[in-house]
């Protein structure tokens, strides 16, 4: 994974807990949905990510 793609990632999940905490505080169901959902994006690309890296990984040991 690239060191960008970490930084997007952990951006929107953070914006993310953002969103939820405000919709918490102001009775915003639907701010807080949205919140829910971004860190649910956010964790599913990293864990995207990791599988690219993990098969990367793979792939080098076998071309050593």
């Amino acid at each position: 994974m690239s060191f960008g793609d970490k930084i997007k990632n952990k951006a929107q999940e953070a914006s993310g807990k953002v969103k939820e905490k405000v919709g918490d505080a102001t009775n915003n169901e639907d701010l807080q949905a949205e919140g829910l959902a971004d860190q649910a994006a956010a964790k599913t690309k990293q864990a995207g990510e990791h599988v690219k890296d993990a098969a990367k990984n793979i792939k080098d040991d076998f071309t050593k």
